[in-house]
C-alpha cells in the first residue's frame, strides 16, 4: 500500500512539474497558454506548446509572460540581458544572474530568443564555409513505351549559405529527352544543361551587392555554352520569416558560341558564331512559405544587349516543393527561357516543366 501511495506521489509530482517549470502566457481576454517561449521580434511571440506545437501570438493581446527558462532578450539601442523574464503593468523585467533585475518598457524589446534560438544565432555569425549549408537535389524520370518510345530525364541540385551579412548560393540543373521511335526527327528532344552560383553581401539590412557566374548549354538551340559574369546591387523589399522579395539591377559580360546548325541538302541552314558584349542585370526574386509543407520560389530575369539596341534575354522559373516527409519531398518547377537573337533554324523559347521527387538536405 506504501509503494502504490509512493508511485501516485511521484507520478503526480512529474505531472505538477511539467506545468510549474513551464513558460505561462497570460493573453488580456484571460486565456493561458503554458509552453516553452521560442523567441519574438516586439511584434510577435512563438511560444512552443505540446498540443498544438509553435504557436505565434501577437505582442499586443499580452497581459503577462512569466518564464522559468532564462532568455535572451535585445532592447532598442543595443542592450541585451539574460534570465528568466517577467513582464507587469507595461515594463518587462529580466532576472539577471550578473546585473540584478533590468527593466525596462516591453516596446523597448526588439528580439527574444531561447537559448537554442540563441545558439543558432550565434553560429549563423560565423558558421564556416563546410558547415551552415542547406538545399535540395530534384529528380525526375520518364519512359514511355508502345506508340512512342522516349525517355526523359531531369535533376537539379541546389545550395545556400546564408550567414547573418552574406550568402552564396550554388545551382545545377539538367534536363535530356529522347525519342527512339523508328524515323524520330529530331531523336534528342531536350538537352538543356545549367549552373551558376553567386555571392551577396549586406550592404545594410536592405541593400545588398552581389557578384555571380552563369553558365549555360542547350543543343537544340546549338548553344555550345553562354558565360555570363556579373555584378551589382539587390534591395530586399521583403525580408520576413515566411517571405522575401529581391529587386537585382547591375551589369555584366556575356560570351557564348554557337555551333553549326542542323544540315539542308548536307549544307548547315546556319553556321556557327561567337557573341560577346555587355549587358544590363535586371531581376526580381521571390520566396514564399504556403502553410506549414509547401514552399514557393519564382525568378524573373532581363538582360537587354548594350552593344546591339533592341537584342536581350530573358528567363522566368516558378518552382514549388511540398515535404513528404523531414528530407523527402515533391516538386514541380516550371521555366521559359527566351532569346531574341537564335541563329538560323532555332525558336526564339523554350518552355520546360519538370516534376518529381525533392531531396533535402542541412549541414
Amino acid at each position: 500500500m506504501l509503494r502504490k501511495f509512493e508511485l501516485i506521489t511521484v507520478v503526480v509530482f512529474l505531472g505538477a512539474s511539467s506545468y510549474l517549470f513551464a513558460d505561462q502566457i497570460t493573453l488580456k481576454n484571460g486565456d493561458r497558454l503554458t509552453g516553452t517561449v521560442v523567441k519574438g521580434d516586439g511584434k510577435t511571440l512563438v511560444l512552443h506548446t505540446e498540443a498544438a506545437g509553435d504557436v505565434t501570438i501577437q505582442f499586443s493581446a499580452i497581459q503577462e509572460i512569466k518564464t522559468e527558462q532564462e532568455l535572451h532578450v535585445s532592447l532598442k539601442g543595443g542592450k541585451t540581458a539574460v534570465g528568466p523574464v517577467t513582464t507587469t503593468d507595461g515594463k518587462i523585467e529580466v532576472a539577471t544572474k550578473s546585473a540584478g533585475t533590468v527593466e525596462a518598457p516591453t516596446g523597448e524589446v526588439s528580439l527574444i530568443r531561447n537559448d537554442a534560438e540563441q545558439a543558432a544565432y550565434d553560429k549563423s555569425l560565423h558558421p564556416g564555409l563546410l558547415r551552415g549549408w542547406n538545399g535540395g537535389a530534384n529528380v525526375g524520370f520518364s519512359v514511355a513505351r508502345g506508340n512512342s518510345e522516349t525517355e526523359n530525364l531531369a535533376l537539379a541540385f541546389n545550395a545556400a549559405h546564408p550567414t547573418l551579412n552574406d550568402k552564396i548560393v550554388v545551382y545545377a540543373s539538367s534536363i535530356y529527352t529522347k525519342n527512339d521511335a523508328p524515323g524520330a526527327n529530331p531523336s534528342t528532344v531536350a538537352d538543356l544543361v545549367q549552373g551558376g552560383l553567386r555571392y551577396d553581401r549586406n550592404v545594410n539590412p536592405r541593400l545588398f551587392v552581389f557578384a555571380a557566374g552563369d553558365f549555360m548549354s542547350n543543343a537544340l538551340q546549338f548553344l555550345d555554352l553562354r558565360s555570363v559574369y556579373g555584378g551589382g546591387f539587390g534591395y530586399h523589399a521583403i525580408k520576413s520569416d515566411r517571405t522575401t522579395l529581391d529587386f537585382l539591377g547591375g551589369v555584366n559580360y556575356t560570351h557564348e558560341t554557337y555551333s553549326d546548325g542542323p544540315l539542308v541538302n548536307g549544307v548547315p541552314v546556319s553556321f556557327g558564331m561567337t557573341n560577346r558584349f555587355v549587358a544590363l542585370t535586371l531581376g526580381e526574386e521571390l520566396a514564399k512559405k504556403l502553410g506549414k509543407s509547401t514552399a514557393l520560389t519564382q525568378s524573373l530575369d532581363f538582360y537587354p544587349d548594350l552593344q546591339q539596341t533592341g537584342e536581350y534575354r530573358g528567363t522566368f522559373n516558378l518552382g514549388t516543393v511540398t515535404k513528404l516527409s523531414k528530407w523527402l519531398g515533391w516538386q514541380n518547377q516550371f521555366g521559359d527561357i527566351y532569346v531574341s537573337n537564335p541563329p538560323v533554324g532555332a525558336k526564339k523559347n523554350d518552355v520546360i516543366f519538370t516534376t518529381g521527387l525533392n531531396i533535402s538536405f542541412t549541414r
